[in-house]
């Protein structure tokens, strides 16, 4: 419901209910009050009913407004409805104003409360009188005030708190970006290593070929065709070493370890080891050649759900099977989750990795799921052995 409606409705709320209170005699405050005819006071009160269209787009304007009114019913005799209507408009100016005019709003009605009161009491010298006095400014000042600064403090409370979710919910997903863009980075070294050494095997056969032709006076197009081939194989490795110069720039030095593959696994699992932990391995490749790509990738997954495992259930037994079956490598790495640290794939440095992994999974045309089972952890990758030519 918008705003300029909610405060119409409130304001005809306010007369109705003041004005019944007038019929029902049960308005006056003092003697004094029940002097004035019935119109008058639904004048007065149709009058303060107005101020409150504005007051939450001009709460303060509407709560000065409203003084004029409300002077008229005190000079008449104070009455409930009216001082009901602006204790609300006392209540809005100090919720929806700003935070210096709040601030003002609450200190000006709290020294003119103090004031009322101290001057009840030298005036009249009257307990009942001073009594009151201090009903009354408990009721439609103090109350309002104290209500409107809670309601204000719980509403800034709730808007630090989705200010504070929306910028982490930003740097998650900046450390995400960060995380899919740093492992596209690797991958594309790693592709790079795999594509230069082919293409400097063409550049050798190539240049062997050559070498064979010279001596045997073969046919010259037959060498034009291999010398055509053999620049093209070697201005191919130099423009790969020159975008493999620009990914390192970033770091200050070019890696010169070549790429990890299966075959490495047992270093890592002597890692491993050495670190305490009991690492099972079970291959099944029967012989099958690997594509490159596909075995820097089981490696890389390996060497992840590890490191995860060895993080999130320290202590506990991992099982590592690596499988080729038929067109397809399976990879899975299983761990007992501790009962007193749960493994935790949900945290930042979790989600990092399985992102990692996946990422790598679906770059080569497989999948990757990871989840609790029978009270293990089990990641399990699947990578297609025909997404590239073997190595």
């Amino acid at each position: 419901m918008p705003e300029r409606t909610r405060d119409a409705l409130g304001a005809v709320i306010a007369f109705a209910g003041g004005a019944a209170l007038y019929l029902a005699g049960l308005s006056t405050m003092t003697e004094r009050g029940e002097q004035a005819s019935l119109w008058v006071r639904c004048g007065v009160l149709a009058l303060l009913s107005l101020a409150t269209f504005c007051r939450r787009r001009m709460p303060v304007a509407a709560m000065l407004a409203g003084l004029l009114p409300l002077a008229v019913d005190i000079w008449l005799g104070a009455t409930v409805p009216v001082w009901i209507v602006y204790a609300d408009l006392i209540y809005a100016a100090v919720l929806y104003a700003g935070r210096r005019a709040s601030r003002i709003t609450a200190l000006s009605w709290s020294t003119l409360s103090v004031v009322v009161v101290v001057l009840t009491l030298a005036l009249t010298g009257d307990l009942r009188a001073v009594a009151l006095a201090l009903v009354a400014v408990f009721s439609f000042v103090a109350t309002p005030i104290w209500w409107a600064n809670s309601v204000r403090t719980h509403k800034e409370v709730a808007h630090a708190e989705r200010t504070r979710a929306e910028a982490l919910t930003l740097v998650a997903e900046l450390d995400r970006r960060a995380a899919i863009a740093d492992e596209r980075t690797t991958m594309a070294r790693d592709l790079h290593d795999v594509i230069a050494g082919h293409l400097s095997a063409i550049a050798l056969h190539s240049e062997a070929a050559l070498g064979v032709l010279a001596r045997r006076d073969a046919d010259p197009a037959v060498a034009g065709i291999m010398r055509s081939i053999r620049a093209n194989s070697v201005s191919a490795l130099e423009e790969m070493r020159t975008m493999i110069g620009l990914l390192h720039s970033d770091d200050g030095a070019a890696e010169v370890a070549a790429p990890r593959t299966l075959a490495q696994l047992p270093i890592l699992v002597d890692a491993a080891r050495a670190a305490g932990i009991s690492v099972r391995v079970r291959e099944s490749l029967d012989g099958a050649a690997l594509p490159s790509a596909v075995d820097q990738a089981a490696y890389r997954i390996i060497q992840e759900a590890l490191t995860n495992a060895m993080k999130h259930a320290p202590g506990q037994e991992v099982s590592i099977d690596v499988r080729a079956e038929r067109e397809r490598l399976t990879i899975s790495v299983r761990n007992r989750t501790t009962p007193a640290r749960p493994h935790r794939a949900v945290d930042r440095a979790g989600r990092r990795g399985l992102v990692n992994m996946r990422e790598r999974a679906a770059a080569l045309g497989g999948s990757l799921c990871a989840g609790t089972d029978s009270g293990h952890w089990e990641v399990l990758a699947t990578l297609p052995l025909g997404c590239v030519g073997a190595a």
